[in-house]
């Protein structure tokens, strides 16, 4: 979906609703897990141990973190534009409402979709973005893998 042209700090609340696409797909293969684990401290058999995953999980594979899922909501709506161009600054304040739907297994491209769900003034020069964030896999685009709210302050 475009960018509308008048899309600015300005016009937030007149674009409520829009919904601005989806992302260019991310591969969550094993490296990229593995590193998640590495960093966070998060190092669970299911998410790093191959063979282990392979024989004794439904899936027969290591699956990535919800947070990692999660963790990639920031360059996709940076991607897409979902912050407008005239902003000074963007703050992450937050998630809402965050589940993870179904397993992600190693390998598996991933795409978001965001919709701008709900603006809020917030004071002078401050306006408090909402929006729904559903990732699903690039191959199976019918069934959500994980849906999450997620909180920007803008500021003018």
């Amino acid at each position: 979906m475009a960018i509308p042209p008048n899309y600015l700090f300005a016009t937030l609340n007149d674009h409520v609703g829009h919904d601005f696409g989806a992302s260019t797909p991310t591969r969550l293969d094993q490296p990229r897990i593995d590193r998640f684990a590495e960093c966070t401290g998060d190092d669970q058999w299911i998410h790093v141990d191959v063979e282990r995953a392979r024989t004794q999980t439904p899936t027969g594979s290591t699956i990535a973190h919800g947070l990692l899922l999660l963790s990639l909501i920031p360059a996709a709506q940076y991607e897409l534009g979902v912050y407008p161009r005239d902003a000074s600054n963007v703050l992450n304040y937050g998630f809402d409402r965050v589940r993870f739907l179904a397993p992600v297994t190693a390998g598996t491209s991933i795409a978001l979709r965001v919709e701008l769900a709900e603006v809020a003034d917030k004071g002078p020069g401050r306006t408090l973005v909402r929006c729904r964030n559903t990732a699903y896999a690039v191959d199976a685009p019918e069934r959500p893998v994980m849906v999450a709210e997620s909180l920007g302050m803008v500021i003018a």
